[in-house]
């Protein structure tokens, strides 16, 4: 097995990403290779297919050249993409448009249509309290008919990016069971496809041109063809694991398998992704999706939108001092943040702020909510205000757990990945504020990981995708919530979540008044 090694390919949405890793998790090598993406109008946003393949082509050449390893070497291939990203194509799987992006919102019209509906297509929507998402599945279908009747009537398959690529790989037409679950309205235990959903939308008929088979992830999807394996360079009849959505493959990454832990996924943004026994819903979060990542559990999810944005947009706006600074020692410039706040007291002396800088996902779901100060006085410096954009983010994860712990999802720990692990005292944070351990693994780049485990699985390296993840992600620190600093938190969390119900109707008024001046 020392000579087994499994390349992870990742669709995000800026770049295709192939890492390759040995068949005991540790890193070999990786690769990288952006794409532009296409914003026609505002709210839109599509890229190109061939912009994808040409990438992974790059990406993957340049992968196996620094890796040193022959095509032979490479036992399975894993990938994952951005989702609900639609991309119609005729019967040999060739995009007849440019994908329309999981961020895209034009379909805002057909998913109003279906905010009336009551029952079990409502519940993924926190509970039914939140309107229906332009981001899914249906209500971009519909779009596309009611608005490219040609496109849609030529197009023999339409398909989620991640079942594109598979498509691409392997010559195989299926959907993943992560898409379909969280994206297209999908539940095993009604019968598959909620069809009440689509027929509202206005695409009812669009069922023939879903590929039939869901599979679950990390089963085979297929073999890599001859003509894959030509222009990527590896070998033909390599095994391919059927993959999903890439946020749900980091929770592969991080063996978040079972019910009691969660994953956080921290960037740009804050996702919590978890397992649950039975099918929960309630107000604050989405989901429970059925099957989504394992068979027979239940994936829940919350996310916030302005996480690690918020602490970018004030390092390269409000600290230019710390970059001149940062730029001649040769050093991040959130180092040198982090060192002039660290001694500050829970609070930031007195100073809380909401991070709705963009609107809210969870758990209010609220476009047009904005960023609060409250206590602000003239003893604040920039460091107060950076620290309390800090502590603002681990009140949001701590509000999104109180949302959960409603519907009876209490987990005993969470395992962190992504840009915040690098600060060892926000990792603290996180700890303290919420009162849940934080569990830190040795690869970062758990997404990548994700997808070479379940390559493992397909491939036969190891017999279940949990076998995979328990020899292949590595624990290296718990981090534990110190009690005294904890319950100097808890005020401040609740004053944090009385924050926006306080304020969302005058956020809403100045967000009005503001657009209609634009």
């Amino acid at each position: 097995m020392t000579d087994h090694h499994l390349l992870g390919i990742d669709y995000g949405t800026e770049s295709c990403r192939v890492g390759i890793f040995t068949a005991d998790g540790r890193p070999v090598t990786f690769a990288a290779t952006a794409y532009p993406t296409h914003r026609p109008r505002p709210g839109w946003a599509e890229q190109s297919p061939k912009d994808w393949w040409d990438a992974l082509v790059a990406s993957t050449h340049q992968a196996l050249a620094q890796s040193g390893l022959k095509p032979e070497q490479i036992v399975g291939i894993g990938y994952d993409a951005t989702s609900y990203s639609l991309v119609p194509t005729d019967a040999d799987g060739n995009a007849l448009r440019d994908a329309i992006m999981w961020m895209d919102v034009r379909a805002t019209k057909q998913a109003a249509r279906t905010d009336a509906l009551e029952g079990q297509v409502r519940r993924y929507n926190a509970g039914g309290t939140q309107p229906s998402s332009a981001e899914w599945a249906p209500f971009k279908l519909a779009w596309l008919k009611e608005n490219e009747p040609e496109t849609y009537g030529r197009a023999r398959w339409l398909l989620d990016a991640p079942d594109w690529v598979g498509a691409q790989l392997t010559g195989q037409f299926a959907n993943n069971t992560c898409s379909a679950s969280i994206r297209m309205y999908h539940d095993r235990t009604q019968g598959g496809f909620l069809h009440q959903v689509y027929d509202v939308a206005g695409c009812g008929d669009v069922f023939g041109k879903l590929p039939e088979p869901v599979n679950p992830l990390g089963t085979q999807l297929g073999v890599l063809t001859e003509r894959a394996a030509d222009a990527l360079g590896l070998r033909a009849g390599t095994p391919v694991a059927q993959g999903g959505i890439d946020a749900e493959h980091g929770m592969v990454g991080l063996n978040v398998l079972t019910p009691g832990r969660m994953s956080l996924t921290t960037g740009s943004s804050h996702v919590m992704l978890g397992q649950a026994e039975r099918p929960i819903s309630g107000t604050g979060f989405w989901g429970a999706f059925t099957d989504a990542v394992v068979p027979g559990l239940f994936l829940v999810e919350t996310s916030g939108v302005s996480t690690g944005s918020a602490l970018n947009w004030f390092k390269d706006h409000f600290a230019h001092d710390v970059l001149i600074e940062a730029e001649q020692q040769g050093v991040s410039p959130y180092d040198l943040l982090n060192e002039r706040s660290k001694d500050l007291p829970p609070g930031s002396d007195g100073l809380i702020i909401n991070e709705y800088f963009q609107g809210n996902r969870t758990p209010y779901s609220d476009s047009k909510a904005r960023g609060v100060m409250l206590g602000l006085t003239l003893s604040h410096r920039p460091h107060h205000i950076y620290r309390a954009l800090q502590e603002a983010v681990c009140y949001g994860v701590a509000l999104n757990l109180k949302s959960l712990a409603a519907s009876g999802f209490v987990p005993t720990e969470m395992v962190m990945c992504g840009g915040a692990t690098r600060s060892r005292d926000w990792v603290q944070m996180h700890a303290d504020v919420t009162g849940v351990p934080i569990v830190l693994t040795e690869v970062g780049d758990a997404v990548a990981l994700g997808s070479c485990v379940l390559a493992a699985a397909a491939g036969g390296v190891y017999a279940s995708v949990q076998d995979a993840a328990r020899a292949m992600v590595h624990e290296k620190e718990t981090v534990l919530p110190r009690a005294d600093v904890h319950e100097q938190y808890v005020p401040l969390v609740r004053l944090y979540g009385k924050l926006y119900p306080a304020v969302h109707e005058l956020q809403h008024e100045l967000t009005d008044l503001t657009e209609a001046r634009a």
